[in-house]
């Protein structure tokens, strides 16, 4: 299974190439950076080249689809942004929750270059803001909610945009869209675990099965009463073997072929669209360091 996940950013490595060449080509167009999180993977959605690519850039940090996330693990992840001194906010850009923080967020991220501009008499000129985000973290749905129409394209899937552009959206900001990026080898095999739990890597290249047992043994340990109910499982079902909950969730569910066996792949394909359309709750799949949240 680590293995299989650590491969599928080999997909397009041309295509990566470039995205990061177009990063770096765009930025001093920018004031500051929008970083899009998935706030139920904070830290496993952060592209570790990214503080490289941007440099000294001012960035905000955007965790998106809380309503999604676990919002107790959500506070911390945003407690603990602000203790390092990083500006971060958290919402859903496809509803527009919590996107009334956004602009208060970039005035006080860029006050000094609004001071700036006011002085050499440039008073309201709009702030240029690069948006970038591994695959299917939402930033054409950020684009779209600001701009109040359905500007970019915007598909629940891994690989949408493909070339950056810029969105004027009013109120005296202007967005630059990017491709979503990922990094050329995960140093930890669990980062490729979540981002394929969320959809952050293509469905299509990974064993979608094995993928569903990992997550059930992800769920039963961390939230193994909702897990339960939802299903309506057994109360041993976290001492199965992961094969065995995968079978134990195919029958629950009437999920059957010919000879009374359990669909396992129908069942897996389940898993993962209730998983991301929020039916199984509120779910964060990592917290901050432990020292961070003291």
């Amino acid at each position: 299974m680590q293995d299989n996940v650590s491969a599928t950013v080999q997909w397009f490595p041309g295509h990566m190439a470039k995205t990061r060449r177009q990063i770096k080509e765009s930025l001093p167009l920018a004031d500051a950076v929008v970083e899009l999180l998935d706030a139920r993977i904070p830290n496993a959605s952060t592209n570790p080249e990214l503080g490289g690519l941007i440099e000294s850039k001012p960035r905000l940090r955007l965790l998106n689809k809380a309503d999604l996330a676990d919002p107790e693990a959500t506070r911390a992840w945003l407690s603990y942004y602000k203790k390092r001194g990083d500006a971060a906010i958290a919402a859903d850009c496809r509803s527009g929750k919590g996107l009334g923080q956004f602009r208060p967020a970039v005035n006080a991220l860029l006050a000094d270059k609004i001071r700036s501009n006011a002085e050499k008499g440039m008073a309201g000129k709009a702030l240029r803001l690069m948006v970038v985000g591994v695959p299917n973290t939402g930033k054409s749905s950020l684009i779209n909610r600001l701009s109040g129409k359905s500007a970019a394209k915007t598909e629940d899937r891994a690989g949408v945009t493909r070339r950056n552009k810029w969105y004027v959206i009013g109120g005296g900001l202007e967005l630059l869209d990017t491709p979503g990026v990922l990094w050329p080898k995960f140093e930890d095999p669990e980062v490729g675990v979540k981002l394929a739990f969320t959809g952050g890597v293509k469905d299509q290249i990974l064993d979608t099965e094995t993928l569903a047992m990992r997550l059930l043994q992800t769920l039963s340990a961390l939230y193994p009463d909702r897990l339960r109910e939802r299903y309506r499982l057994p109360d041993d079902f976290a001492e199965k073997e992961p094969y065995e909950m995968l079978e134990t969730v195919a029958r629950k569910r009437g999920m059957l072929v010919s000879g009374g066996e359990a669909d396992t792949e129908r069942a897996a394909v389940m898993l993962f669209d209730e998983l991301r359309a929020g039916k199984l709750g509120a779910i964060t799949f990592e917290l901050p360091p432990l020292e961070a949240q003291t």
